[in-house]
This record gives structure tokens, C-alpha cells and sequence, in this order.
């Protein structure tokens, strides 16, 4: 048998949630504000305990109203850092799981590609997927997998924001190491960028170039 204090916090964790449910986009932007100030940084283990075991109940949330709503632009920028904060989370591989299950790389990736998406809305998403790619080879494959390469090299060579193009850089590099199978394929990416006109682009390609030589 569950105890009070337990059913009192799945009480909360299913009024949350509902709240969730029935919430428009005003105050699905505040929740998501509140979690983010809360949960940043936290672990998998610190995640389970604040949502009573329900943490992944909460991502499939999030994931769903990004699938549905990334083109739209609607909280973009907060909806993907809250979900950034369950990637991140020490412990916390089968949250990766849980979103790559529901295809969050090529989300991710599209993402770059729409150009009336803010810039900061698209560093974020690089941030993600750089959190993907730290999960390990496979992951870096996943995202070579999804055309990755070509988007990211895209969004580098056309950026207008030097720090979304230092992330970009550093991502491109990562794809390209301990990664054999795409690594001629992130080369190749790289070689791509330098005819375009952007010479911070130019630049950041130079030097993932030269690491990789």
C-alpha cells in the first residue's frame, strides 16, 4: 500500500498535470517557466522525486506540444529548454529515449531549416542535439542518419548569430570524432560552407577543418 505522503504527491503530480492539460498557450508559457527556474540542472533521480516517479509523464507532454506546435513558433524557446532539462539530466538516458522514440532529432533538425524561426529558438535546438551526440556513436550516427550534417552545415554557412554558428561548429566537430562511419561526410559538410559568404562561418569551418586533418 502506498502511503499518505505518497498519495498526497501522485494527488499533486496528476493535478499538475491536468493543469497542464487544460492550459492555453499564456499559461502553458508560465508553467514552463516555473519548471525551468525549478529543474534546472537537476538529476534523472532529482526529476523522479519532484514529479512522485512521474517525470516522463511530464516530457511526453512537452514532446507532443512540440511536435505539434514547433512550426508555429508557440513558446518554442521554453519548450525547448525544459526538454533540455530532462536530456541533460545525470541518470536521465531514457528520457533520451523517450524523445528520440518520438522522432525529436528530424524535429530538431527541421527546426534549422525554417527561416522564420528566431535565431535563438535554433541555438537551442543545436543544443539539443548536441546533447544527443554526447550520448554516444550511435547517436552521433542517428543524426548523420537524419541528414543531419547537411542542415547543420546549412544553418552555419547562413546564421546570423556568431554564437548559434560557435555552436554549430562545435557540434559539426563532435559529429566528426569517434565516428567513423560519417566522418568524410562531416568533413565534406565543412568543405561545403567555406564558398559561402558569412566569414565567421568560414572561419569556425577552417578551424573544425584543421582539428579533424
Amino acid at each position: 500500500m502506498t502511503s499518505v505522503k505518497e498519495q498526497e504527491a501522485i494527488r499533486k503530480l496528476m493535478v499538475f498535470l491536468q493543469e497542464w492539460d487544460s492550459a492555453h498557450r499564456v499559461a502553458r508559457s508560465r508553467i514552463l517557466d516555473n519548471f525551468i527556474q525549478s529543474n534546472d540542472g537537476k538529476t534523472q533521480p532529482e526529476l523522479e522525486l519532484e514529479f512522485s516517479q512521474g517525470a516522463s509523464l511530464f516530457l511526453a507532454r512537452l514532446t507532443t506540444w512540440l511536435r505539434m506546435t514547433y512550426i508555429y513558433s508557440t513558446c518554442l524557446n521554453k519548450l525547448l529548454r525544459s526538454i533540455g532539462i530532462f536530456l541533460s539530466a545525470t541518470k536521465g538516458h531514457g528520457y533520451l529515449t523517450e524523445f528520440l522514440d518520438i522522432g525529436g532529432v528530424l524535429i530538431l533538425l527541421e527546426i534549422l531549416g525554417l527561416n522564420h524561426l528566431k535565431e535563438e529558438d535554433k541555438r537551442e535546438s543545436v543544443k539539443l542535439l548536441q546533447l544527443v551526440a554526447d550520448a554516444g556513436r550511435k547517436y552521433k550516427e542517428l543524426i548523420c542518419d537524419s541528414y543531419g550534417v547537411q542542415s547543420l552545415a546549412e544553418f552555419l554557412a547562413t546564421s546570423n548569430s556568431a554564437e548559434a554558428q560557435k555552436d554549430v561548429q562545435v557540434l559539426l566537430a563532435s559529429l566528426g570524432r569517434d565516428n567513423p562511419k560519417y566522418q568524410n561526410q562531416v568533413y565534406n559538410g565543412l568543405i561545403a560552407v567555406l564558398p559561402c559568404t558569412s566569414p565567421q562561418a568560414q572561419q569556425l569551418a577552417l578551424q573544425a577543418l584543421r582539428v579533424m586533418q
